[in-house]
């Protein structure tokens, strides 16, 4: 039976991930879990027992086969004929590489204002630096969880 934990005796640990040549979706996935706090025994489906992610070098992910020019985003404005398409590579052009691993996280956490505060535990950077280094977070090598996770272009 899993324990029920109290608001205040939730401790949030602090991770990093290094975000090159990882894969869009084992990574989304990952953190998905980690932010839903899934990987700790003490989860509540109902509960904020997440932890905070750091990704850094955002640039630099991969997609599998031919999704980075295929893959279609869409959305809707709420009027009539208003549905919006982007995809990886308009959001790359942009400098918006933060937003493709943003909107994989998102749709991979369950909807509701639950969800919407995990999402806040997520901190996307370009490059290796962050400004979260008092928090001391741990590294997670995520290619060596699975050698799937590195995609080799």
């Amino acid at each position: 039976m899993t324990p029920h934990i109290k608001k205040k005796e939730i401790k949030n640990n602090w991770y990093v991930i290094n975000a090159e040549n990882a894969a869009v979706g084992r990574l989304a996935a990952f953190i998905s879990k980690v932010l839903r706090g899934k990987n700790k025994a003490t989860f509540n489906p109902h509960i904020d027992n997440g932890d905070y992610v750091v990704v850094t070098n955002i640039e630099k992910i991969k997609f599998t086969g031919k999704k980075f020019a295929n893959k279609k985003y869409y959305r809707h404005t709420g009027h009539p004929g208003g549905i919006k398409i982007s995809s990886p590579l308009t959001l790359s052009k942009k400098n918006k590489s933060q937003e493709i691993l943003k909107l994989a996280v998102k749709r991979m956490l369950p909807g509701g204002p639950l969800a919407k505060k995990q999402l806040t535990k997520l901190k996307i950077y370009y490059g290796l630096s962050h400004p979260h280094q008092n928090q001391n977070p741990k590294e997670i090598n995520f290619g060596n969880l699975n050698k799937k996770n590195i995609v080799k272009n």
